[in-house]
């Protein structure tokens, strides 16, 4: 299995995993790698560093706990991972957004998850009703399937 660093022409970094070097040529040559973020096919390799193992780590007599910052492809990779918990645990109701919301809240319809589309203005009368309602970025991921 080889793992690349891909980046798209809007700069957006990802992983992508293939069986071969030849498979993911082929696979961009027909257009099937793209970004999971904009969409685009116009992908190319990133630069990446072979991890190398070093074996166990010396011990250290006064050992500190420290954390680093995310980098961006660690916070797009935790990005990815919560929309694809949104799939999996929401019912898309598309256009229909704000009537399913209003219907779950009133009791008119089972309690679940749903994710769809509405207005700004629609979003906000909805809160003004006490139905609390989250945006969601890149709504066009949870449309497909995510890399």
């Amino acid at each position: 299995m080889k793992v690349f660093n891909l980046r798209c022409k809007q700069q957006h970094a990802f992983e992508g995993w293939f069986a071969s070097a030849e498979a993911f040529e082929a696979q961009l040559a027909a257009g099937q790698v793209k970004c999971p973020l904009c969409g685009s096919s116009a992908i190319s390799k990133a630069l990446s560093a072979p991890r190398i193992n070093r074996g166990a780590e010396p011990p250290s007599a006064a050992k500190q706990q420290t954390a680093a910052m995310p980098t961006p492809e660690q916070l797009q990779a935790a990005f990815l991972k919560i929309a694809r918990e949104i799939v999996a645990g929401t019912e898309d109701v598309g256009e229909r957004f704000a009537e399913e919301a209003r219907r779950i809240h009133y009791k008119e319809a089972p309690e679940r998850g749903i994710r769809g589309v509405t207005s700004r203005e629609e979003a906000q009368a909805l809160e003004e009703e006490g139905i609390k309602v989250m945006p969601i970025p890149f709504p066009h991921l949870l449309k497909g399937p995510l890399q």
